[in-house]
C-alpha cells in the first residue's frame, strides 16, 4: 500500500513537473522565426486563456515567452510559427542575462490580452468584407495573426461604447468631412457617391447636419478615450485629418462642393493648434480639389525612387524607455517605405513633445510617430500598406501569406500588443 501510495506521488510529480519546468520561447530574428506576424497572434492567443507571457525587449529580436504546456506547442505548430523549448533553469539565465545593466535589453510581463476596436464602415453582408474600395492594413495583419477585433464606427463611437475597449485603431479616414478629398479623381465613380450619400445620411441620423460636424464629434470621443487611458493607433489619411479636425473645432474648412456652403475664409487664422495631438503650424490646402489636406504631410513628388525609399527606426533604452522600445521592436532596424494619401510627416509641423520612433534621415520625414495624451497614448504611422508600396483605390488586398515576416506590419502588431504590457513595469 505504501509503496503504491509513493508510486502514485511519484506519477502527480512526473505529469505536474513539465508545467513549470519549461518555457516556449517564440525567437523573432529575421532567419529564425518562420512567420513573424502570426508570432503576435500566438502570444495573444496564449494571453487570452489567462496565461501572462514575456516580452523580451531586444532579446533575439524582441522575442516572447511564455509557461510550456503540450496545447500551446500544439497551437504553434498548427499556425506555423517557429518555436524553442526552453528549460527552466535556461530560462532564467536569460533573465538574467537581459536584467545585465550593460545590456539593453529587458524583460517586460504582458499580463492580459487587450480588447481590440477596428475604426471601420460596416461590411458587406454578402462578402464580408469593407463597402470601402480599399483594404485596411490593420484589419488585414489582425486577420492573418488570428487576433480577435470588433468594427465600429460614428454610431458606436458617438455612443460611447470605445469604453468596452483598450486599443482602438483608425485608418485612412477623413476626419475633416471633405469624403476623402476624392470628389475631382472619383466624382463619377459609383463607389464615391454611394459613400458620400452614407456618409450624409448616418450623420442626420445621429442628430447632425452636417458629416464634418459628425466627424468632429467622433474626433472628441476618441479624444476623450484616450484622455482616459486608452491606446489610439491611426495610419493614413486618418493622422492628420484626426489634428486638422480638432484644431479646426467650431471653424467651417469644408468647400461647397463636399458640404454645400463655402468654408470659412478667414479659416486657416481661426485653427487652434493647442487642440492637436501631434501637429502645429500647418497650413491648410487652399484648393479643395488637392488630395493633400494640408502640408503635414510630404506629398506625392518626394524625390525618391520606389527602391530607394527606407525608413530608419530609432534605438532606445529598453530599461529606461520601455515604451518606444516595444512600439520599435524589429528584426531590421531599416524598413522599406510605402506611399498612402498621407505618407509621412514634414518635421518642422511636429509638437516638441512628439517622439519620432522612425524617420528617413535624407528627406526629413517622420514616418512613425508616438505621444502621451492625458492617461493614454496614440501612436501615428504613415502611409497605407507596408507591403504594397502605392496601394490604388480598387487594388485587390495584400496577400499577408507571401508577407509573414513584413517589418512594416510588424510595427503595427507592436502597438497591438502593447496596452498588454504590466502597467507598474513602465516607465514614461
Amino acid at each position: 500500500m505504501i509503496k503504491k501510495y509513493i508510486l502514485f506521488l511519484v506519477l502527480i510529480g512526473v505529469s505536474l513537473g513539465p508545467l513549470k519546468a519549461a518555457y516556449i520561447l517564440l525567437p523573432m530574428e529575421h532567419d529564425k522565426q518562420k512567420d513573424h506576424l502570426k508570432a503576435y497572434g500566438i502570444t495573444y492567443w496564449v494571453l487570452n486563456k489567462g496565461v501572462e507571457a514575456w516580452w523580451l525587449l531586444n532579446y533575439r529580436g524582441g522575442s516572447f515567452a511564455f509557461e510550456h504546456n503540450k496545447a500551446f506547442e500544439k497551437e504553434c505548430l498548427t499556425r506555423g510559427v517557429s518555436f524553442e523549448i526552453v528549460p527552466d533553469a535556461q530560462f532564467n539565465l536569460i533573465l538574467d542575462k537581459i536584467a545585465d545593466p550593460a545590456a539593453n535589453m529587458d524583460a517586460m510581463k504582458l499580463e492580459k490580452a487587450p480588447k481590440i476596436a477596428v475604426y471601420s464602415p460596416e461590411v458587406d453582408a454578402a462578402t464580408g468584407k469593407s463597402i470601402q474600395p480599399w483594404d485596411d492594413a490593420v484589419t488585414l495583419v489582425l486577420t492573418y495573426a488570428e487576433i480577435p477585433f470588433d468594427m465600429l464606427y460614428d454610431r458606436e463611437v458617438v455612443g460611447d461604447k470605445l469604453a468596452q475597449y483598450d486599443w482602438l485603431h483608425l485608418h485612412h479616414e477623413d476626419f475633416t468631412g471633405q469624403h476623402g478629398r476624392n470628389h475631382r479623381g472619383y466624382r463619377s465613380n459609383a463607389w464615391y457617391e454611394e459613400s458620400k450619400l452614407r456618409s450624409e445620411e448616418l450623420a442626420r441620423s445621429l442628430g447632425f447636419n452636417k458629416v464634418s460636424e459628425c466627424k468632429l464629434a467622433v474626433v472628441k470621443k476618441i479624444r476623450d478615450f484616450v484622455a482616459g487611458g486608452g491606446f489610439m493607433f491611426a495610419m493614413c489619411s486618418a493622422t492628420d485629418t484626426y489634428d486638422i479636425a480638432l484644431a479646426a473645432d467650431g471653424v467651417d474648412i469644408c468647400a461647397e462642393i463636399y458640404d454645400g456652403d463655402p468654408e470659412d475664409p478667414q479659416a486657416q487664422s481661426k485653427i487652434d493648434f493647442s487642440k492637436t495631438f501631434a501637429f502645429k503650424n500647418f497650413t491648410l490646402s487652399n484648393s479643395p480639389f488637392e488630395r493633400a489636406f494640408s502640408n503635414i504631410d510630404v506629398g506625392r513628388m518626394r524625390d525618391v525612387s520606389p527602391d530607394q525609399d527606407y525608413f530608419s527606426l530609432f534605438d532606445f533604452s529598453a530599461k529606461w524607455d520601455p515604451v518606444p522600445s516595444i512600439l520599435t521592436q524589429c528584426h531590421t532596424r531599416t524598413v522599406k517605405g510605402f506611399m498612402g494619401q498621407t505618407t509621412a510627416f514634414r518635421k518642422p509641423y511636429l509638437k516638441n513633445n512628439v517622439l519620432i520612433l522612425g524617420e528617413n534621415k535624407v528627406l526629413n520625414e517622420a514616418r512613425y510617430i508616438h505621444g502621451i495624451f492625458g492617461k493614454g497614448f496614440w501612436t501615428f504611422y504613415g502611409g497605407h500598406d507596408p507591403e504594397d508600396y502605392r496601394h490604388r483605390i480598387e487594388d485587390p488586398e495584400t496577400d499577408l501569406s507571401l508577407h509573414p515576416n513584413s517589418p512594416g506590419y510588424r510595427l503595427i502588431l507592436n502597438n497591438i500588443l502593447f496596452p498588454a504590457a504590466k502597467k507598474k513595469e513602465r516607465k514614461t
